[in-house]
């Protein structure tokens, strides 16, 4: 099964880090962001991707290409032109690296993966936010419902510290889950072809008319994730996620 991943936007919320590379190459404990979401997909056994370029997208293009290069022991044989990578471990991943357009909004660019999609059963997500699901109940779950698409439901933690008051005495300080205020899109989708027809093209948000409409049509379905989600829209969640890999607690680490 494919996953496709999209990795075209600007990520100009991250602009610290998003004026020279694009998102999903920020890093976290060395390694970027879009290298931890493929790992944890591969933890499954879903190890071919479809991955949508857009801003900056050579950069994603330079690491896929140097991947073993840059992470293995290696000799140079600058006579013979050649690099002999030395045994070790290496990813068994498949990464088609499509260039969706610097302007094309997510469903154009979902659009535009369609070709290399195939007619199966296919998974997505964004390039940008890691979590502990369960991939393989999600698809159980998608598979069991028939309908064309899946979303995994979630809840984030809150942005701010929550108070718990009593009186004007602060009784408890802490950052949770936000479970007061429902459930939002965390991505992770299971899809069916049968979505490419709720997308007009590349001025389309999949966020908006192609969900609606399948929701609508009543071929949308929630999976519901009570553990961890993050994505990395901020300096304060890249730092977030960073802090939890220093700190030897990244729950999306399962490799």
């Amino acid at each position: 099964m494919k996953v496709g991943i999209l990795a075209g936007g600007v990520g100009s919320r991250l602009a610290e880090e998003t004026e020279i590379r694009p998102k999903p190459m920020v890093e976290i404990g060395g390694r970027p962001i879009l290298w931890h979401i493929m790992k944890y997909y591969a933890s499954f056994d879903f190890n071919q991707f479809v991955i949508a370029l857009g801003y900056k997208g050579e950069y994603i293009k330079r690491f896929m290409v140097d991947y073993c290069h840059l992470y293995n022991d290696v000799t140079v044989h600058q006579g013979q032109g050649r690099v002999e990578v030395h045994d070790g471990p290496r990813d068994d991943w498949t990464a088609e690296l499509i260039d969706t357009g610097q302007a094309t909004n997510t469903g154009g660019r979902i659009l535009r993966l369609k070709p290399y999609l195939g007619s199966e059963t296919f998974m997505l997500t964004w390039g940008d936010g890691v979590a502990d699901v369960d991939l393989n109940a999600l698809l159980a779950f998608h598979k069991a419902h028939g309908k064309l698409a899946t979303l995994t439901a979630v809840r984030p933690t809150a942005r701010f510290g929550r108070l718990e008051l009593e009186g004007n005495q602060i009784a408890e300080f802490s950052e949770k889950p936000q479970t007061g205020e429902g459930w939002i899109n965390g991505a992770f989708f299971v899809l069916e072809p049968g979505i490419f027809d709720y997308i007009a093209g590349d001025e389309t948000q999949w966020e908006k008319e192609p969900l609606e409409q399948l929701a609508k049509d009543g071929e949308l379905m929630a999976y519901l994730h009570e553990g961890f989600w993050q994505c990395m829209d901020t300096l304060r969640e890249k730092q977030l996620l960073q802090g939890m890999w220093d700190g030897g607690d990244a729950p999306w680490k399962v490799w």
